[in-house]
């Protein structure tokens, strides 16, 4: 089965939607979109930076300055592995996890707003769909 002709601008244009939205979320709580994925990354766990350079889809320099700015707000914190100390991992600080749990808590909240539109039925076909494409996505 083909999509439809313009379904692949639909798709880009909800994407922007949510990006506009997602955005707007980052800045009431003073942070880049890079920064506020970075803070619900590690809100509830130390990562790895290799773990978070693919999460993010950054190289290891875009992640490194991304970390430092995020850093130096006292937002998260580098610690490094006793057995090999060119290892760190990143955690966040009780600050940072304050406000990745805000940000968190926003966007499961305000994103869904965008989709009130549609009836419940639709609603719950909407996040099937949306689920089967993110894990069928590798």
């Amino acid at each position: 089965m083909t999509a439809s002709p313009g379904f692949g601008n639909h798709l880009v244009c909800l994407s922007t939607l949510i990006q506009r939205r997602f955005t707007q979320i980052c800045a009431e709580h003073d942070l880049t979109t890079a920064q506020a994925q970075l803070l619900c990354l590690v809100k509830d766990q130390p990562r790895g930076m290799t773990e978070l350079a693919q999460l993010l889809g950054l190289a290891k320099p875009g992640l490194s300055g991304l970390i430092d700015r995020t850093e130096r707000r006292g937002l998260v914190q580098r610690t490094t592995c006793e057995p090999d100390r060119r290892l760190c991992t990143l955690v966040s600080t009780p600050l940072g996890k304050e406000i990745g749990d805000a940000v968190y808590a926003d966007v499961a909240d305000r994103l869904p707003e965008m989709f009130a539109h549609l009836s419940p039925a639709d609603r719950c076909t909407f996040e099937e769909l949306v689920d089967a494409a993110l894990h069928g996505e590798k």
